[in-house]
Order: C-alpha cells, then sequence, then structure tokens
C-alpha cells in the first residue's frame, strides 16, 4: 500500500498542472486526454470530480484523488470478475447470454432447468427485448 500511495502522489502530481495542490476539471480532462488518449468530456469530468470532491470545492486535493483512484480502480476490479462470470455463461464469443447458454451453464451447476424457464429468466434482464442478455445488462442484473 505504502508503493501504491506513492504512485498516487506522482500521478496527483501529473495531474496538478498548476501545482496549487488542487486538480481542476480542466487538468482532469487534460490529464485524461493525455493518458487514455481520449478526449473526456467537461460533464464527464465534473461528475467524477464531484464524486469525490468532499469539501465542495469543485477540485480534487491529494486526498480526495487518492480516493476518487481507489474507487475507480475497485470498480475496475469488480468488472474484470463480472466479465469473467459473464465469459461462463455467453456463447462462445458472441458476447451474449442466450437460453441456450444459460441452460448449458446452468446443467454444468447442477440445475436443470428447459430451454422455457431459461427464457423467462433473461427477459427479466433483457432490457432491450433483443432476448439475450449482454454484459451490460448483465451488470445490471448482478446489481439487483
Amino acid at each position: 500500500m505504502v508503493v501504491a500511495k506513492a504512485e498516487f502522489r506522482r500521478a496527483f502530481s501529473a495531474f496538478d498542472c498548476d501545482a496549487d495542490g488542487k486538480i481542476s476539471v480542466a487538468e482532469l480532462r487534460l490529464c485524461m486526454n493525455a493518458a487514455l488518449g481520449e478526449d473526456m468530456s467537461a460533464e464527464e469530468a465534473e461528475a467524477l470530480v464531484s464524486s469525490a470532491d468532499t469539501d465542495g470545492d469543485g477540485l480534487l486535493d491529494e486526498e480526495e484523488f487518492m480516493t476518487l483512484v481507489q474507487l475507480e480502480m475497485d470498480e475496475e476490479e469488480r468488472c474484470r470478475g463480472l466479465r469473467e462470470a459473464f465469459r461462463m455463461y455467453e456463447m462462445e464469443g458472441e458476447g451474449r447470454i442466450t437460453p441456450v447458454s444459460l441452460k448449458r451453464m446452468l446443467s454444468k451447476l447442477g440445475s436443470h432447468q428447459d430451454i422455457e424457464e431459461c427464457q423467462a429468466m433473461i427477459c427479466r434482464f433483457d432490457l432491450n427485448g433483443d432476448g439475450v442478455i449482454s454484459f451490460e445488462e448483465f451488470k445490471i442484473m448482478m446489481d439487483a
């Protein structure tokens, strides 16, 4: 954890372009663009800052930044675990859970459902009505 804190501090210093001890929305956008190569909208950056801005000044101090980074890392780890679980249920490489793939996996787990029961299970979380579960729908299902 000491190594992680040192890395967080280095990252904070890199993001704090004007060295005022705070990261503004503009600094966050600039650094995210440089680090990830994709443009973060002002709205996304503002939402990210406000999610960790405990003192309400519209800026991130070092502690708030570390909290934000830790939350993002925790969410990334959670998504990684959900992706692994999703892959167990999906048809090979198709990126969706079908009634057939659900039936197959449930059978492997010792729960024998007929195809109609599997369709009914999918229907509860099939938000776009396409008859299958996407990863986004799977995440919502796992949070329910």
